[in-house]
């Protein structure tokens, strides 16, 4: 069990960090093009098909994202000067070397989250360590940065920590079982190896607008305000956390959306001399350095 000391602090003497994970899917979701049994299941209206055949609608949907989520976003993101982490399925940069391109140039941090937007639950170890290597691999030639973290389409294997370990990888998202993060000792073929693990959230993700329609841009931004105001609460009382926010270029990059980030991200600001905003291998340095692995 990770024992975080009472006076452990984020950089700036902060008790609250905030990790702004921007989720790069469009272009690597599923798509009978790419070789896959059936479309993208993952749509705004639910409008799957039940036989293989192309959605062109759900795939401009995604395009939606490229085209104009992104810009939204990035001048967003720009005009607050925060740091998000990119979180990138890695054939979606490939397909986009203008959003590549502006990762690099703002030196913004990028994680894995697969080489395809797919899942890999159902993969053998050699085709899953062929997933997680290729996504590494390009990542490295579209952006400069071997990631260090990783983020599964949400189902993994009992073997995704192991290979993520003998790999190279030094933390890992799929987790959502607390607010700060926490040391894992990993079997691999090369002796034990520590993992940390920096738990996500579902809750405050921009996702829900999609799978519960009934949650507005508002209710949305109210969510994680007030999810904010509470970790700022017990952060004030001596306990560190970390809040995770996710979104979407096709989802909150929406004109109708993206006001409802911008006040999210105005709330941040307004309590900034409080708060420590950075990218997730930032947050994993400045943790390991102060609570470092022991077996």
């Amino acid at each position: 069990m990770t024992v975080i000391p009472s006076h452990f602090s984020w950089p700036k003497g902060t008790k609250l960090a905030v990790s702004l994970v921007i989720n790069v899917e469009e272009g690597a979701e599923q798509n009978i093009r790419d070789g896959d049994k059936g479309p993208e299941p993952v749509d705004e209206l639910g409008a799957v098909p039940n036989r293989p055949m192309r959605v062109y609608g759900n795939e401009s949907n995604y395009q939606y994202g490229v085209k104009a989520g992104w810009p939204r976003i990035r001048d967003l993101f720009d005009t607050y000067r925060f740091a998000p982490t990119i979180t990138a399925a890695a054939l979606a940069l490939e397909r986009a070397p203008e959003i590549a391109a502006d990762i690099v140039a703002r030196n913004w941090e990028v994680a894995a989250h697969g080489y395809r937007w797919s899942h890999q639950f159902w993969m053998d170890e050699e085709k899953e360590r062929a997933f997680i290597t290729k996504a590494r691999d390009s990542l490295f030639k579209t952006t400069g940065q071997r990631p260090q973290g990783w983020l599964s389409r949400y189902l993994l294997t009992d073997q995704t920590r192991r290979i993520l370990a003998e790999e190279g990888f030094t933390y890992h998202m799929d987790d959502y079982s607390g607010d700060m993060p926490f040391w894992d000792s990993v079997e691999t073929t090369q002796g034990i190896k520590p993992m940390l693990i920096t738990p996500y959230a579902i809750d405050t993700n921009d996702m829900k607008m999609w799978v519960a329609p009934a949650m507005q841009p508002w209710d949305w931004a109210e969510y994680v305000i007030q999810s904010f105001d509470a970790l700022l609460a017990e952060a004030r009382r001596g306990h560190a956390r970390v809040l995770n926010i996710g979104l979407h270029l096709r989802i909150v990059g929406r004109p109708g959306r993206i006001g409802a980030l911008d006040r999210i991200l105005a709330h941040i600001k307004a309590h900034e001399d409080e708060v420590f905003i950075a990218g997730r291998n930032t947050l994993a340095q400045a943790f390991q350095s102060q609570v470092p692995y022991s077996a």
